[in-house]
């Protein structure tokens, strides 16, 4: 009986430190963890006006990428979106109104995109592409409609925190 409690222990301990392996191998292998600052300067909004600031935080959490995206805007609005995603499957969105839900896709080690819905319908999507230094990162958001002109935004970030 002793040896089984033993045999128990050891099984327990290597599948935690396994787990533990896999989870910090992870952050440290995807790219987009990080603090994220947009360059203003750097980047386009059409029809525009862009935020005044923004900052991207990404984390790797217990269920899956933890992104919070602070921005200023000139007419002192804030918001700050929050959500936790895999890739590809459909994740709840909070803190803006205009969409509820991200999907996001992996296209390769540096790119993904998003899939941004509002109560079912797309409200855009967006591609991520991360430099191969991993010092910047461009967002380019598409967003077309029947109502209003086509949004195309382009936003360029440097990393500030790996």
């Amino acid at each position: 009986m002793r040896s089984f409690a033993f045999l128990v222990c050891v099984a327990i301990t290597g599948a935690t430190l396994s787990l533990q392996t896999q989870s910090a191998a992870t952050a440290k292998d995807d790219p987009i963890i990080g603090i994220w600052q947009l360059i203003v300067t750097k980047s386009t909004y059409h029809p525009g006006p862009g935020p005044l600031s923004e900052t991207r935080t990404y984390k790797r959490g217990p269920n899956g990428v933890e992104g919070t995206i602070e921005r200023r805007f000139a007419s002192g609005r804030s918001q700050r979106i929050e959500y936790v995603a895999e890739y590809d499957r459909e994740y709840p969105v909070s803190g803006t109104e205009e969409y509820d839900h991200i999907l996001l896709k992996r296209i390769d080690e540096r790119t993904a995109q998003a899939v941004l819905s509002h109560a079912g319908r797309i409200y855009g999507v967006a591609r991520r592409v991360i430099a191969p230094s991993g010092a910047s990162m461009t967002i380019t958001l598409k967003r077309e409609s029947s109502t209003g002109p086509t949004v195309l935004n382009t936003a360029v970030y440097e990393r500030v925190i790996p």
